[in-house]
């Protein structure tokens, strides 16, 4: 089969990468190249229960956490390079009266899916992780989530992808077509495929597709900060009401992330700075020490329902969807590639696609 996907974002090469690994001749269209969008601003969290904002996430969060740990070891092997990939935990961190009692029904909920996880209060959080504020009053540790170095996962999956004949184009998308086979026009060129995958993120809405409806994603801002220590002052993901800290294995630390209604604009700002570092400094003020590396800004693709869009269209023949995955792409990449590719190849309808079927918004 011979597909073209448009969006080179983390769900793009997810996509590209499994389907080339099961005998697709894939093209991958963008025209920024790989690692835009929401992607480059994304701390890789995979903490689904923290994330969870529906059941129906928290399903599919799970189901995609519990392959993370074989879909790193194939990227890394295929591409013959190491993905920094930690799974220490999240230390979710309480300052107030308010924030103790979410803790504790955060907690409870967890006791009830019968997921790992202890309670502790001030004192318990700073023996946890020493560089903790005087200010925090509890903390909840949940140890089986952690996060991915999404640089190093975005570029051993160009690799890895590369490898199996996966090839990258820059080129503008201006209009989708299917009658019969599927046709892309990018300006004066037209490329012709069996199958398209729209992964565009937040710009998969400004694609004319006739006759299909403009997909229903509008871009929320999100601004991150990255900055150096000698070590990390943290061992693990804190994670606090205004503010989430993840530490690398070289002391970088990466401080996030504003949620902004802002259009396409992808400035940083000094607000957002600002914002971060207070939120930071409140947990952790070591945090005033530290080296500033650089701020980043991506738009992260939202749906009404908080939910991706994933599967074929009930419009047009051969076009499938991968967008719509807000501020969880990273952590769902495993899932939605897998799903798609035996749906794509296979006919399969795998569970959790009635999740994210793209009729619910009639396309």
């Amino acid at each position: 089969m011979r597909v073209t996907i448009v969006g080179g974002g983390i769900i793009g090469y997810a996509v590209a990468y499994e389907l080339a690994a099961r005998g697709a001749d894939v093209r991958l269209v963008d025209p920024r190249g790989s690692g835009q969008g929401a992607t480059r601003a994304s701390a890789g969290i995979l903490a689904p229960h923290i994330e969870a904002h529906s059941p129906e996430f928290l399903r599919l969060a799970l189901d995609s956490l519990d392959r993370y740990d074989s879909f790193i070891t194939r990227v890394s092997a295929d591409a013959q390079r190491a993905i920094e990939y930690r799974r220490a935990g999240t230390l979710q961190v309480a300052c107030s009266d308010a924030e103790v009692r979410t803790l504790a029904d955060a907690a409870r909920a967890l006791a009830g899916r019968g997921a790992s996880h202890t309670v502790v209060d001030g004192d318990g959080a700073r023996q946890l992780e020493t560089a903790l504020g005087d200010n925090v009053r509890g903390g909840l540790l949940v140890p089986d989530n952690g996060y991915v170095g999404v640089a190093t996962l975005i570029a051993a999956l160009e690799e890895a992808s590369g490898r199996k004949g996966v090839r990258l184009e820059k080129m503008r998308v201006d209009r989708i077509d299917a009658d019969g086979a599927v046709r892309v026009q990018c300006g004066p060129d037209v490329l012709e495929s069996d199958a398209l995958v729209v992964a565009a993120g937040s710009w998969s809405g400004g694609i004319p597709m006739p006759p299909a409806a403009p997909v229903p994603v509008r871009p929320v801002r999100g601004q991150l900060l990255q900055l150096c220590f000698d070590s990390p002052p943290v061992t693990r993901i804190v994670w606090g009401s205004a503010a989430y800290l993840v530490p690398w294995v070289d002391g970088n630390l990466l401080v996030g992330a504003t949620v902004e209604e802002a259009g396409f604009d992808e400035r940083v700002t000094v607000a957002g700075i600002n914002q971060l570092l207070e939120a930071a400094t409140g947990l952790v003020p070591a945090v005033r020490s530290a080296g500033f590396v650089e701020a980043r800004a991506g738009l992260r693709p939202a749906t009404s329902d908080q939910l991706p869009i994933v599967g074929c269209s009930s419009k047009m023949r051969g076009v499938y969807y991968a967008t719509g995955h807000s501020r969880n792409g990273v952590l769902l990449a495993p899932l939605t590639a897998s799903l798609l590719a035996d749906l794509m190849l296979d006919g399969r309808d795998g569970d959790g696609l009635a999740l994210m079927r793209p009729d619910r918004f009639g396309l």
